[in-house]
């Protein structure tokens, strides 16, 4: 009967032994796979920044060499060099700034008008603007040419701008307008009431609310504008009005051999502020995908709970953090 009992207890130990167990060796196997996945996506950067210090003729060699000995910085240095990569990223930097500002506030005013207006055809004009996500690029990249050839735009920065000040792109404004859904619509209410209109809330209501998810499209726009290289290619002629993705190109000429640590160097150099800008607002772009505007919502506290009279924009923002000294007039 003694063995029995003890028997017994001994049983939901060696069930929570076996369930600590097979916890362990999941985790276990979880963070190995990974880690060699990890491993797998980092290789070619890895393999791209060693070989852009590496003598010429050893880029290639066999084994590879992970670790260069001795390194060569000046293939850097060759790079700025041997042709005008400095002009090219402010080339670059012209570019993706403005059309990144661009995308910004057009995405912005359009999501607002989907999300805060209302007018007939609201939800059918949205399916179609959403089901433009599915039309490739290539359908419209002859007639897109052609129309800016008839422009006098070809050689020019306008083709790679102008485009992101005409809406902003579909993505970016149903990413907004999902932001914008989830911000109460006593907030647009309480702004009309003390006579703000359309404009001054779009401005000064909501979009103080939405910096995550700005700053999200703020870094998708910048990072696509930066590494596109089909536009510059199709439409800028001149040397001196390339971008830096079109730089790399410079070193691969078509009657020589090709210098691997050169043209490895120049990829690096257009890589390495993509990589520093995603480190740097990693935190507010991880904001922007995952929340959902809670942090907008209304705090009310709860001895004027039971007023009943309107309440100022002024007051709302004051309560989140914001303090206002005028009101909306």
């Amino acid at each position: 009967m003694e063995g029995t009992v003890l028997a017994g207890r001994t049983r939901p130990n060696a069930a929570a032994h076996r369930c600590w167990l097979l916890r362990v060796v999941t985790t276990l196997l979880t963070y190995a796979t990974l880690v060699a996945v990890g491993i797998l996506l980092i290789l070619p950067f890895f393999w791209m920044v060693t070989t852009s210090v590496k003598r010429s003729g050893l880029e290639l060699a066999w084994p590879p060499q992970w670790i260069p000995n001795p390194l060569v910085l000046g293939t850097y240095v060759d790079v700025f060099r041997l042709q005008p990569f400095l002009l090219w990223t402010q080339n670059t930097l012209i570019i993706a700034v403005t059309a990144t500002v661009g995308s910004l506030l057009t995405s912005s005013m359009v999501a607002f008008g989907f999300a805060r207006l209302r007018f007939p055809g609201r939800d059918l004009l949205f399916g179609v603007l959403l089901s433009t996500l599915m039309l490739p690029s290539a359908v419209t990249l002859i007639p897109s040419f052609l129309i800016l050839k008839s422009l006098h735009w070809i050689d020019t920065f306008l083709p790679l701008i102008v485009p992101s000040w005409l809406g902003g792109g579909a993505f970016n404004i149903f990413l907004i307008r999902q932001f914008f859904m989830t911000i109460p619509y006593e907030l647009d209410e309480a702004a009309r009431i003390d006579g703000a209109s359309s404009w001054r809330i779009w401005l000064q209501v909501l979009l103080p609310l939405c910096q995550p998810v700005l700053a999200t499209i703020a870094v998708f726009a910048f990072i696509a504008n930066w590494n596109d290289f089909m536009g510059p290619l199709i439409y800028l002629r001149s040397l001196d009005k390339r971008t830096i993705a079109l730089g790399p190109m410079s070193f691969q000429p078509n009657n020589t051999a090709i210098r691997w640590n050169l043209l490895m160097a120049a990829s690096a150099t257009a890589t390495y502020p993509i990589v520093v800008l995603f480190f740097a607002c990693q935190r507010y772009f991880m904001q922007g995908i995952v929340m959902t505007g809670m942090s907008g919502r209304l705090k009310r506290s709860p001895s004027r709970a039971h007023v009943r009279e309107p309440v100022s924009v002024s007051l709302y923002e004051e309560e989140n953090g914001v303090k206002w000294t005028t009101r909306l007039t």
